[in-house]
């Protein structure tokens, strides 16, 4: 499977339009990341536990836009996009999202 940012993949045509594919994953923080958290705000720096939780929810949600555009037999994910919402406080819900085509 094809996953691209962009609207057309340079080289290959897009022979049909299936619709959109999405896939999430809400994500919550864990109490004792949140403690290691906690301790580097105070000193500074990157928040290594929640750079890494969020990594992970990205790869989540983008396999299951994948398997949508699988099951409506895509071939290409193009215009893929992420996005990001709280749904209540200390958790998060990523979602990806993008139009399912079939290539030439």
């Amino acid at each position: 499977m094809i996953v691209a940012t962009t609207d057309t993949i340079p080289g290959a045509e897009i022979v049909e339009t299936l619709g959109l594919v999405r896939g999430s994953t809400v994500r919550s923080r864990h109490i004792g990341k949140d403690i290691m958290a906690a301790f580097r705000n105070v000193v500074g720096g990157e928040v290594v536990e929640y750079t890494k939780l969020l990594a992970e929810a990205r790869e989540v949600s983008l396999q299951r836009m994948v398997e949508s555009a699988e099951e409506m037999g895509a071939t290409a994910i193009v215009g893929t996009r992420f996005i990001t919402a709280g749904v209540a406080q200390g958790s998060a819900e990523i979602v990806a999202y993008g139009t399912a085509v079939k290539l030439a």
